[in-house]
Formats: C-alpha cells, structure tokens, sequence
C-alpha cells in the first residue's frame, strides 16, 4: 500500500493529466462509499479502466474513502431512510422492487441507496475541485518544495539515484 501511495505523489510531480487523477478520486469515492459487494461498483470498476484513470490513485482514494464511509454510515443510514419513506415515492420505490434488476441493486437497503445518492452527487463536484487543486499544486506548491534544501540533498543522494533505477 506504500507503494500506491508513492505513485500517487509522484504522479502529483508528473506531468500525469490531471483529469485522469481527478476521476481517479472520483471513482474512488462511489466505490468507497458504496458497500463493496454492490452490482454498481463493478461498473465504477469498469468505467474507470475504460477512462485509463490514473490506479494508483485510484486505489488509494479507494482505500481512505472506504475508511470514511464507516465514519459516514449513520449518515448515510438516515439519508437512504429518509428517502425510502417518504411518501410520495411509495410507489417508485414498490415499482423498482417489483423488477429483479433492480432488487439485484439492494436500493431498499438504506445504507446502499444513502451512500449511493451522496456519492452521485458528489462526483462531479470531487473531481473538478481537485482538477483544480491539482493545478494549483503545480503550478505554486511544487516549485517552492523542489528549491527546499532537504530535497535537493535527497534527490543528490546515492538512495534517490537508487530508486530512479529501480522505477525505471
């Protein structure tokens, strides 16, 4: 898992496209959120080799947002409740339950619908604010850590050499 992380920040460093980290993230987080074993997550799973997004980070989002989701489940409990009974989507709700499709989906469990829901809408919204962040990084963050005098000392030792070999 260490070396995921450290494709990932040396992706950062690169000239990787930022959209590709940014959907990386991105599919990262419905995957997740989402309990792991939903029929949905396979085609997350799909979509983002189809998209050639970057898998080091998107295993690594992967990773820390399964480990919120768990912070996120009573949330995402009451988002899923709310919405199974409210009312007017009775109807919808029987509907979709009535088709074995959809019933493969366990939206009538709250927490995969409430978690479903908040990653939908939160995809988007994800991955342009860290395109962005990204670029920002980029273009202010990363030159200013290059001149510090630890990474130049890092970067002229005999273990950086090393390791350059080694990642090709």
């Amino acid at each position: 898992m260490i070396d995921q992380f450290l494709k990932l920040f040396k992706a950062l460093n690169s000239d990787a496209n930022p959209w590709q980290m940014a959907f990386a993230a991105a599919f990262g987080l419905v995957i997740g959120f989402t309990p792991l074993w939903s029929p949905h997550n396979l085609l997350v799973l799909l979509l983002a080799f189809i998209f050639r997004v970057h898998l080091a980070s998107f295993f690594v989002f992967w990773l820390l947002f399964s480990a919120l989701a768990y912070l996120l489940d009573p949330w995402f409990d009451q988002i899923g409740y709310s919405l199974l009974t409210q009312v007017q989507l009775t109807d919808f709700w029987t509907t979709l339950y009535q088709n074995d499709f959809w019933r493969v989906l366990r939206f009538n469990h709250t927490i995969t619908l409430g978690s479903f829901v908040v990653s939908v809408i939160a995809f988007l919204p994800l991955a342009v604010i860290l395109r962005l962040s990204i670029i920002r990084y980029r273009g202010a963050v990363m030159p200013w850590v290059e001149k510090l005098k630890v990474v130049q000392l890092l970067k002229g030792s005999k273990l950086y050499e090393l390791y350059q070999r080694l990642d090709g």
